[in-house]
């Protein structure tokens, strides 16, 4: 088999499956922060800035976790760990990255995005890479600040602010976070103890954490509900919302009845669809208002 062309090797580096969950949630945060369209200058540039982070960010992340990547089945084919692509050359392409989203959310976007930007990248890259993740079992509850920010920043793009209801999406993604990679983490099991992080599954056991699994996500319920309550949606995100919750919880009750190999994965892989389809409900929500208001 010949190896994959440069091209896709530094694709892959930029985790683009994660980053396209990343800027579609910063996406609904811009449509979401006007009561009509977005700038299209903000629109655009704030997309390309806020991708370009996350994508920075993940290179940090291979760069960083490469040794470690070696030792996980799941992540020995990587870049780095494989051999298909040298340290130097990864570090230099994250570093362009993360200096080309800083120039043009300071340029053309607003400098308070540019900023928040920065400390998610940080925050990711860095102190949960680095730190949390081999601290504390709590790694990803802690950790999960930075990846719930792109709804903020996608807000704080068009406006130049934070505004509470951007939070409220914050703390969405942020009470998503937990069940949703628990649930990789129990399929991941034996990849992490070989690995020595941390993972909750690994430190406490497979029914501590799904029992975990089940209470976050009842947060979560509680949470996604926040948006209906406080005014800044209606019915059709509610109606939407409460059909992807309802999924969630019997997700998460079957993992705790159950040690079906297979659920994990149905878990997490269900997670990701929840999460796309909730900012899908807001979108749609926040349009059909206006309409027929």
């Amino acid at each position: 088999m010949t190896d994959p062309p440069a091209w896709r090797r530094y694709l892959e580096l930029c985790k683009p499956r994660v980053v396209v969950l990343i800027v579609f949630t910063a996406v609904v945060g811009m449509f979401l922060s006007v009561a009509g369209w977005p700038p299209l200058h903000a629109m655009l540039a704030g997309t390309l800035g806020i991708a370009l982070a996350s994508s920075s960010a993940a290179a940090i992340n291979h760069l960083l976790e490469r040794q470690s990547d070696a030792r996980m089945a799941r992540t020995r084919d990587r870049p780095l760990p494989s051999g298909q692509l040298a340290v130097e050359n990864v570090l230099g392409f994250a570093v362009v990255l993360g200096l080309l989203s800083m120039a043009v959310l300071g340029f053309w976007v607003n400098v308070l995005t540019a900023l928040l930007t920065f400390l998610s990248l940080i925050g990711y890259a860095i102190v949960y890479t680095v730190w949390l993740k081999r601290a504390t079992p709590q790694n990803i509850v802690i950790g999960g600040a930075a990846g719930a920010a792109p709804p903020v920043l996608g807000w704080t793009a068009v406006t130049g602010q934070v505004d509470p209801h951007s939070l409220l999406l914050f703390l969405i993604i942020f009470a998503w976070t937990p069940p949703h990679f628990w649930a990789l983490a129990i399929h991941r099991r034996a990849d992490y103890a070989a690995a020595d992080i941390p993972m909750l599954p690994v430190t406490h056991g497979l029914s501590f954490t799904r029992l975990h699994i089940l209470l976050y996500t009842i947060l979560l319920v509680i949470v996604t509900v926040l948006p209906y309550l406080t005014g800044m949606s209606g019915l059709p995100y509610l109606a939407g919302v409460t059909v992807l919750n309802l999924g969630f919880l019997w997700y998460a009750a079957r993992m705790l009845m159950s040690a079906d190999r297979q659920l994990p994965m149905q878990t997490f892989n269900y997670s990701v669809t929840y999460l796309f389809m909730l900012f899908a409900f807001l979108l749609i929500d926040h349009y059909f208002t206006l309409v027929v208001g």
